[in-house]
């Protein structure tokens, strides 16, 4: 049980700072502790993951907003040639996540496709598809179940794994 609170703690710590990889943990665990189910140790790290990708999703959607220390100060500033080089290349990323806001928006099922595979299969990287999920407006249930579903696969598939190597290798 111990070690199950410990892979939660992890996995939503990881999700809201991806410092630790989580795989690797998972991976590690599941051949340091023999005893412990993969099962259990992938759902428990699959709630945890989704659950700390949360805040990014409500973010993105709008539902939360961040505090004020974290916005821009809107007094001005004298114009000078770096600032001005910096609002370009800003404005030309504005300009191309508005263009895939609405793609996104128009092909939604797309949308929950590519989240369902990232979820498993980590490509395109699961952060920036929790973040274009929030910014599709994708309901939230459906983010939380297809989430919860492809990462236990994926996290299933690692924490099994040591098994199948030594069950395969090992005699």
């Amino acid at each position: 049980m111990t070690w199950l609170l410990l892979s939660f703690g992890i996995a939503v710590s990881s999700a809201l700072l991806p410092l630790v990889s989580i795989e690797v943990f998972v991976v590690t665990v599941a051949s340091s502790q023999p005893g412990l189910h993969w099962a259990a140790l992938a759902a428990v790290v699959a709630v945890g993951q989704v659950l700390g990708k949360v805040p990014y999703f409500l973010a993105a959607r709008g539902s939360i907003h961040l505090p004020a220390f974290l916005h821009r100060d809107q007094k001005e500033r004298p114009p000078s040639a770096r600032r001005e080089r910096w609002r370009l290349r800003t404005k030309r990323l504005h300009d191309a996540l508005d263009a895939v806001r609405d793609r996104c928006h128009k092909h939604r099922r797309w949308m929950i496709g590519t989240y369902g595979v990232s979820s498993v299969m980590g490509m395109p990287p699961y952060m920036a598809l929790v973040v274009l999920s929030g910014l599709a407006k994708m309901r939230m249930s459906l983010f939380i179940g297809m989430g919860l579903a492809g990462r236990f696969v994926r996290f299933a598939l690692l924490a099994s794994a040591p098994a199948a190597f030594i069950g395969w290798f090992g005699h």
